[in-house]
């Protein structure tokens, strides 16, 4: 199947792994990217000399092109995205921030560069800055995405912009990709769905559990990390949605944080202090405490995990590829079938 997407970014599917802090990691990247899609790795977790590592660890898995995710409003996202510019990643995928600096130096290279927004404001921008495509990312979506739906925020979009759009959030399968095409998205990028393949190394508990969860278990709430976001509604995330963490854990989990990251403490209190304040540092440190926690220790007592509205509608553990092509090919006989219909 050949779109703008596909064209653009040298893929044989219109299908993007989602970049997951904790999950999309080398192999599930190579995984996605092998079998035709996009693997973007998520760089939150990691350190700039880490992620030159991991950069290196992707290309010796695949051949096929991948991207480097860089949230600019962690502490650690500037340099990360500075990383992958130096090492000339294929595509860099870069969200919560500007990133005219990032377009321009990937393109000096020959790289693409796709900013991932949730309002059709920073949508238009990102398109004006020159950015290659856009991760639309819905209401539906797991971990943080728009107030609106995607079946409203989609259109919006696609009819203000001549950027290639991939839409995220509340798909699954070939209906959903269909749906995305009609309403002007290029692509569909797919976080839950790709927990719950064979590649994907997130603690085992946590894939039972999500195959058991449904479309009504999740919450979507900034308490959990400082931003709006979707995430199962475990005991956990709904105390945390309420605000119920102490001085002592923000403290602790900061420091955590801090020393995963490999930052000076100065930047981590300057520098994010003026990004975000100290109560929503505090929950970011927190959030990404708690959701290490979860999945790479299955401990869903002390821990969160984000799951899109979508988990409700999983019902296998299939492989990349038995995910990627299957959802193709229904898109395709979908199409096939409208065209008989009207």
């Amino acid at each position: 199947m050949k779109t703008r997407i596909t064209e653009l970014l040298g893929i044989k599917h219109p299908i993007v792994l989602s970049g997951m802090a904790f999950v999309s990691l080398p192999e599930l990247v190579a995984a996605v990217s092998n079998a035709g899609g996009l693997g973007i790795f998520n760089s939150v977790a990691n350190t700039p000399d880490q992620l030159k590592g991991i950069i290196q660890q992707i290309k010796s898995l695949t051949d096929k092109p991948f991207a480097i995710n860089a949230t600019l409003i962690f502490p650690n996202g500037k340099e990360n995205a500075e990383v992958a510019l130096a090492e000339k990643a294929p595509i860099i995928n870069f969200a919560l921030g500007k990133g005219d600096w990032i377009i321009k130096g990937a393109h000096a290279y020959g790289g693409k560069v796709i900013s991932t927004v949730a309002t059709e404001r920073h949508a238009i921008r990102a398109s004006e800055q020159g950015a290659d495509a856009l991760i639309v990312t819905g209401h539906e979506a797991a971990a943080h995405g728009s107030d609106v739906g995607g079946l409203v925020l989609l259109p919006q979009i696609a009819s203000k912009v001549k950027t290639p759009i991939i839409s995220a959030g509340g798909y699954c399968d070939g209906r959903g990709l269909a749906a995305a095409l009609a309403l002007g998205a290029d692509a569909i990028a797919m976080g839950t769905r790709f927990v719950l393949t064979q590649e994907c190394t997130v603690h085992p508990h946590i894939k039972q559990v999500a195959l058991k969860t449904t479309m009504e278990e999740t919450i979507y709430s900034a308490g959990i990390d400082g931003l709006p976001g979707r995430w199962y509604s475990n005991k956990r995330a709904l105390e945390m949605a309420k605000g119920k963490t102490s001085y002592i854990e923000a403290m602790k989990a900061g420091w955590a944080l801090r020393k995963q990251v490999d930052i000076p403490i100065w930047k981590l209190l300057f520098g994010s202090l003026q990004k975000r304040g100290v109560t929503e540092l505090a929950r970011q440190a927190i959030g990404i405490d708690a959701l290490g926690k979860v999945l790479n220790d299955g401990d869903l007592d002390n821990g969160v995990v984000p799951f899109g509205q979508v988990v409700g509608r999983i019902e296998s553990l299939a492989t990349c590829k038995e995910v990627i092509e299957s959802i193709v090919a229904e898109a395709e006989a979908v199409i096939r079938s409208l065209q008989g219909k009207v």
